[in-house]
């Protein structure tokens, strides 16, 4: 039942289990680890179709798999801010590099793509880049001890399909939305720190949120969100800002594909 779960059923759930409890006894399952679809919402089931598409016909030795932060290096300006497309071609143009970014995605929905068919790369790849956690924060509200099985368990399925592919986690990105959210954030980033690589060697962890801080706080200006009409929180990295997180990450990419660093 869970495997047919939609992104509507998902925010429904919740109030569903509780009526069907009786003695409030039983414990709702923790729904960042639960593959949950969303083939409801028009233009997600055809940016997943297209990908799919993209996987069967190409070889990628590079994915970068999560949410909007991701599908955003497909952006082009024309202001400054929204200009990603150069940055991702500079960096990721000739190394057969994969965009599997997805606005919205929480856990559970990244989880769903890996069960049913984002993962059938032939050749396997050689990295992952992964970036995913915020939406568990925003509309979907799964706290830090919840989130992190979900990333856990993304990271391990990529490993088992793959195991001789290596994985560079990012840390979850700072972000100005609410006091919940940044302690949710911290929180999580202190677990994954603390424990995600024991026992995966084929695991890196890196944190990039100064690409988007000055004096150690979140910086408005590195973010693209209040350039918006209207504008909303701080949550996504300029264009400026994410071609600092690439080149920041880029010593372990150029170590792990063995080419020259871009």
């Amino acid at each position: 039942m869970i495997r047919r779960l939609t992104a509507r059923s998902l925010l429904a759930l919740p109030l569903l289990l509780l009526a069907g409890l009786g003695t409030a006894r039983a414990t709702p399952p923790n729904l960042a680890v639960q593959p949950v679809s969303r083939m409801d919402t028009p233009w997600w089931r055809q940016r997943f179709a297209d990908k799919q598409a993209e996987i069967a016909h190409g070889r990628f030795d590079l994915v970068w798999l999560g949410d909007s932060i991701t599908q955003n290096w497909e952006r082009t300006g024309p202001e400054p801010w929204r200009q990603f497309a150069p940055v991702w071609q500079h960096y990721y143009g000739d190394r057969h590099a994969i965009n599997l970014g997805f606005k919205g995605d929480s856990t559970c929905h990244v989880l769903w793509r890996l069960d049913h068919g984002e993962l059938d790369f032939r050749p396997p790849p050689r990295l992952f880049v992964v970036l995913v956690g915020a939406n568990n924060f925003g509309h979907v509200h799964i706290d830090a001890g919840h989130t992190y099985p979900g990333i856990t368990r993304i990271v391990d399925q990529i490993h088992g399909r793959f195991p001789a592919a290596q994985v560079l986690l990012l840390e979850v990105l700072p972000s100005i939305r609410t006091a919940w959210i940044t302690a949710n954030t911290q929180r999580l980033n202190a677990m994954l720190r603390a424990d995600i690589r024991r026992d995966r060697p084929w695991l890196h962890l890196q944190d990039v949120g100064a690409a988007l801080e000055r004096n150690g706080a979140p910086d408005p200006t590195r973010f693209l969100d209040p350039h918006l009409t209207p504008p909303d929180p701080p949550l996504h990295p300029s264009a400026a800002a994410q071609q600092d997180i690439a080149r920041m990450i880029e010593p372990t990419v150029a170590a792990i594909l063995g080419d020259h660093p871009h």
